[in-house]
């Protein structure tokens, strides 16, 4: 029997002119994307960096030089090559340039340390990494015997009146660090981006893509159940969200938009912004690390006229008080995603600035997206409808079964954007696969319910659902109870195991700076009274000056169950 899922009720929603379908050409590769935007938009600007405009023509050029040299270096199609960088235009340079050389790109976390990156590299058997000079110390660390490690530093894309700016643009956050010293260059396989990218021809291998079956990228899960997996990213799962993506972002055109891009381009979020950039004609002003100082003066100068975020960044935002600099209400799509975007940061956005915050969804397993808000018809709370050629429904968390409309369970999709599975192992992706009526669905992990109008929301990681004597307690409900206390600036809530009663809840909080010492613990179960049931009601409260984070900015429930182990 039909389900209403499958009927898809989301679509009498999609704004005028937005498809249902589209067909999606099977043999076309994301080389061919971008091969087609620097042919037809050349002397169009493509990157913006500290100042230096990069056109799309000189882009092509580097990107052709590079991937020539990486054949020259013996890098061939399928092999993995790990990419180490922060935002930069070598960040694109290198992506763009491994895929012409056939390779398939597996995109490392800055922030990872040595025993992160040996699992990312035996893992995915890659043995040649591009990597920032500053963060090679944690790669030699690994002890993995490479064959090529390619080095390029921040000052490499900067205008020369700004090459000492280098430097004081990753002091903040990577003060510790230092490039190695010049004599590393001596050794063999050791390499300098730029002397590639000025030593070959722009004349890049030839390289057979068959698009349903090559892979772009390697992408690996944040491990929060377990190591790091391997997601399989193909050209055609690329492609075809590249054109989804661009039916729900209706709104932008091709070559006349501009974004600043500061969220890590190794992560789906960032990458989408990029990719979604490059093929599409547009310019993005690439900003290394997030410094709000700097994205707000980029906004103004380069008139944006799209921004997109992790919910972390408007909350900071909407209380900053240079915010106003910016005149939010000129720019076509405000987005977030990456996290859940709560309400009440998206209402006292709207309340500060007089626009509003489009939220989408989407995860690793998807390539970036599969449910947007359409602009015009966003409903706070909610990450929106299923995008173009995009099913979604809600399952029984334990079994292969629809959930009624309305009722809570776990968020599944399908579709072309959908990943082939996890790299190397069949037993995972089957755990996440479920058929139903032949449509293969895949687990998100995500405790979320669909309304009659095909409008869905998330509430909660199914991993972090606690259960209290067989009770269910969402964190996040907790989390935005204790968040709209006035003296509490941050929480975090995880299940901690008991054995008379399955799990009992502990809450992590950071006050305001006013109130520390003066709230306690009691004070918090007592404003919970009346807010939450008796089961709901944090048992252990822990207060600290900071709440661990992920490197996007979410609240790290796994390093918050972590400490209490």
């Amino acid at each position: 029997m039909t389900s209403i899922y499958e009927e898809r009720p989301w679509l009498k929603n999609y704004n005028p002119g937005v498809p249902a379908d589209l067909e999606f050409p099977s043999d076309k590769s994301a080389i061919d994307l971008f091969n087609e935007a620097t042919e037809k938009w050349g002397d169009r600007t493509a990157i913006v960096f500290y100042g230096n405009k990069i056109k799309y023509k000189e882009l092509r050029d580097k990107v052709d030089r590079f991937a020539t040299a990486l054949a020259a270096l013996g890098i061939k199609k399928g092999d993995r090559v790990g990419l180490l960088l922060l935002n930069s235009p070598e960040f694109v340079i290198s992506f763009f340039g491994a895929l012409k050389a056939g390779a398939v790109l597996t995109q490392i976390s800055p922030v990872y340390v040595s025993s992160e990156i040996t699992h990312q590299l035996t893992d995915s058997g890659a043995e040649h990494v591009i990597c920032q000079d500053i963060l090679y110390e944690n790669v030699e660390r690994t002890g993995i015997k490479l064959k090529n490690v390619i080095l390029t530093n921040i000052s490499d894309s900067l205008p020369k009146l700004k090459k000492m700016m280098g430097k004081s643009i990753l002091r903040g956050v990577y003060q510790k660090m230092a490039a190695p010293a010049p004599e590393i260059f001596e050794g063999e396989g050791i390499y300098r981006l730029h002397d590639l990218v000025e030593k070959y021809p722009p004349k890049p291998p030839q390289i057979a893509i068959d698009p349903k079956k090559d892979l772009v990228m390697l992408p690996y899960t944040g491990g929060t159940t377990g190591p790091p997996k391997g997601v399989m990213i193909s050209h055609y799962n690329v492609v075809a969200n590249h054109y989804q993506g661009a039916e729900a972002l209706e709104v932008l055109k091709d070559a006349e938009e501009t974004v600043v891009g500061f969220q890590p381009f190794y992560h789906a979020a960032g990458g989408m912004t990029l990719n979604g950039v490059i093929f599409r004609g547009n310019t993005i002003v690439i900003v290394t690390t997030p410094d709000m100082d700097e994205i707000l003066m980029d906004l103004v100068k380069y008139k944006a006229t799209y921004f997109t975020s992790a919910p972390t960044m408007y909350e900071m935002l909407k209380d900053y008080e240079k915010t106003d600099r910016v005149n939010w209400k000129k720019l076509k799509v405000i987005g977030s995603g990456a996290d859940s975007l709560h309400e009440y940061t998206a209402r006292d956005w709207e309340d500060r600035t007089g626009s509003k915050i489009t939220e989408g969804y989407g995860m690793t397993e998807t390539t970036t997206i599969t449910h947007w808000n359409p602009v015009g018809k966003q409903k706070y709370g909610s990450i929106g409808l299923p995008i173009t050629s995009t099913l979604a429904a809600v399952l029984d968390p334990d079994e292969d079964a629809y959930a009624p409309v309305g009722e809570t369970g776990e968020i599944v999709v399908s579709g072309p954007q959908i990943t082939q599975g996890y790299w190397r192992r069949p037993d995972a992706t089957k755990e996440c696969e479920a058929v139903i009526n032949g449509i293969r669905w895949w687990r998100t992990g995500d405790l979320g319910r669909m309304e009659e109008d095909g409008y869905f929301y998330v509430y909660d990681r199914k991993r972090d659902l606690i259960k209290y004597k067989g009770l269910r307690v969402y964190a996040r409900e907790v989390e935005e109870v204790l968040k709209d206390h006035p003296n509490i600036k941050e929480a975090g809530v995880v299940g901690v195991p008991d054995a008379l009663v399955g799990q009992n809840v502990r809450a992590v909080i950071v006050l305001e700076s006013d109130a520390r010492g003066k709230i306690s613990e009691k004070d918090i179960k007592e404003y919970c009274q009346d807010k939450l049931a008796h089961y709901k009601i944090p048992k252990m409260i822990d207060f600290v000056g900071e709440i661990p984070k992920t490197d996007i900015g979410k609240v790290s429930r796994r390093e918050i169950r972590t400490e209490e182990d």
